[in-house]
């Protein structure tokens, strides 16, 4: 098995808030791999929107990315790709499932 970790800076200015951290387990949930989530000394599974929430990975937060399983090398690319992105409110507009939109949508507080 293929073990892959990459170091990614936080860079949405919200940081790994609500809409970022269900775009980030959408896409982990999407690879075979294990996928676990370091930030500090707390360790969570990347496919779980409590774990990664419960990072509190603000923007420019340092967090570790680490996959293992025959998909790996494609799940840290495409995680780092949300992870690393300064505008992740507007990827998850366009990419995430209405369903999960809808869902997040009702439990995030509107900003004004």
């Amino acid at each position: 098995m293929t073990t892959i970790e990459k170091k990614v800076v936080v860079k949405n200015k919200m940081g790994l808030h609500a809409r970022p951290a269900a775009l980030f387990v959408q896409a982990a949930n999407k690879f075979d791999s294990d996928i676990t989530v370091i930030k500090d000394d707390q360790e969570v599974n990347g496919k779980s929107i409590m774990g990664i929430l419960m990072l509190a990975a603000e923007k420019d937060s340092i967090i570790i990315i680490n996959a293992t399983g025959k998909d790996a090398q494609e799940a840290v690319v495409e995680l780092e790709k949300i992870a690393a992105s300064d505008d992740l409110d507007n990827i998850f507009r366009k990419s995430a499932s209405s369903s999960l939109r809808s869902a997040v949508s009702r439990h995030t507080i509107k900003r004004r």
